[in-house]
C-alpha cells in the first residue's frame, strides 16, 4: 500500500470549499493509502500569530478531521510541531534548495508584491524547505493536491532527487495525485472567485455555521436574469456552482442534475437541504469532541508518537548521509 502524506494550516474556520475539496478526499483515501495527515501550526508562524488563539485553532482543526470522518486507527493524524524532526530536517532541506527557487514560489511572489510595506518573515521565504521536509520524512508515495498547489510538489520532488544526487539514495520522490473533479467550489455571492477563508461574507458557508443560515445563504445565492438551468462554467457560474455543490454532495455528475431543473428556485433549495444534511453529523461529532478536549489530545499525542517512529528513521538517515555525527 502506498503512503500518502497531506497536511492543513490551523487557520480560520474551515468551509464548504475546504470540505468538499479536499477533507471528503481525504477520507476516502485513508482506506486506499497508508494514510498520514498533520495540522502543520509551524508553517501557520510564517504570519503573527497569538499564542491561544493558535492553540485552540489547532485544536479545533483536528477535532474537525476527526469529525469529517478521519479514523486514527486507520490512519496516522497528529500536529507537526509535536514531531520535532519536522524542523530539524527542515534545515537539511534549506540547504539543498536554492535561493531562486524560493524566491519563484507562487505564495511569496503574490504577499511581496501585493504589501511591500508590510511585515514579511523569512519564514514565508522558506516555508517550502518545511513543507518538503513535512513530506519525505514520512518516505512518501504521493501527496494530494489541487491543481494551483502542484508547485509545492514539484519543488519537493527537486529537493529530494538534488539530495539523493549528492549525498546517495534518501528520500522517496513523491508523485501528486490530482483530487477529483468537481472539488472547486465558488463564492456564493461572487462566483468568479473560489471560497474562501480570508473572505467571510456571505457567499461564504463555513461547515459549523448554524443550519439555518446555511439555508438563507443558498437562497440567496447569486445565478443570472435568464432562467436557463445549465451546467456552463463560463456562461453561468453561478448557477454551475450550486450544480458543482450538488453534484459533489450527492455524487453526482452536475450537467446530468442540470436536466432535472427548470428553474432556480429548486435547485437553491435541494442544494441546501443536500449541505445541510451532510453537516448536520458532522457538527454533531464535532460538539462532542469539542466538550472532551483531553480525548483529542490523547490521540494526537498517539498519532505524534506513531509518526515519529518513521520520521526518526528517516532523519537518522539523511543525517548519516549528509555526513552529520549521532
Amino acid at each position: 500500500m502506498s503512503r500518502l502524506f497531506s497536511g492543513i494550516q490551523p487557520s480560520g474556520e474551515v468551509h464548504l470549499g475546504n470540505l468538499l475539496g479536499a477533507l471528503v478526499n481525504w477520507v476516502t483515501l485513508q482506506d486506499e493509502h497508508d494514510a498520514i495527515y498533520c495540522v502543520v501550526d509551524l508553517h501557520a508562524l510564517t504570519l503573527p500569530q497569538v499564542a491561544d488563539e493558535l492553540r485552540r485553532s489547532t485544536i479545533a482543526t483536528a477535532q474537525m478531521l476527526l469529525a469529517v470522518g478521519i479514523d486514527p486507527e486507520r490512519s496516522t493524524m497528529f500536529v507537526q510541531s509535536q514531531v520535532p524532526q519536522h524542523p530539524q530536517l527542515a534545515w537539511l532541506m534549506e540547504c539543498t534548495v536554492s535561493y531562486g527557487e524560493l524566491s519563484r514560489m507562487t505564495a511569496f511572489k503574490d504577499k511581496s508584491n501585493r504589501d511591500s510595506t508590510s511585515f514579511i518573515s523569512a519564514g514565508l521565504f522558506t516555508y517550502p524547505a518545511l513543507q518538503a521536509a513535512d513530506i519525505l520524512l514520512y518516505d512518501t508515495d504521493v501527496v494530494p493536491v489541487g491543481a494551483d498547489q502542484r508547485q509545492h510538489v514539484e519543488i519537493t520532488r527537486d529537493i529530494a532527487e538534488r539530495f539523493n544526487s549528492r549525498h546517495g539514495d534518501t528520500f522517496v520522490v513523491p508523485a501528486h495525485i490530482i483530487p477529483p473533479a468537481g472539488a472547486r467550489i465558488m463564492d456564493l455571492q461572487n462566483p468568479g472567485n473560489k471560497m474562501s477563508k480570508s473572505v467571510d461574507g456571505a457567499g461564504t458557508v463555513n461547515v459549523l455555521d448554524d443550519l439555518a443560515k446555511i439555508a438563507k445563504r443558498f437562497k440567496r445565492a447569486v445565478t443570472d436574469s435568464d432562467g436557463d438551468v445549465r451546467f456552463d462554467v463560463d456562461a453561468k457560474p453561478g448557477v454551475s456552482n450550486l450544480l458543482s455543490i450538488l453534484g459533489a454532495v450527492t455524487d453526482r455528475d452536475p450537467e446530468a442534475l442540470a436536466d432535472e431543473y427548470s428553474q432556480y428556485g429548486p435547485l437553491k433549495g435541494d442544494t441546501a437541504d443536500a449541505v445541510i444534511a451532510m453537516l448536520e453529523p458532522i457538527q454533531a461529532r464535532y460538539r462532542e469532541l469539542e466538550d472532551d478536549p483531553a480525548e483529542t489530545m490523547r490521540l494526537l499525542r498517539l498519532g505524534a508518537d506513531k509518526a515519529e517512529v518513521i520520521a526518526s528513521e528517516v532523519l537518522a538517515r539523511a543525517r548519516r548521509n549528509v555526513g552529520l555525527i549521532d
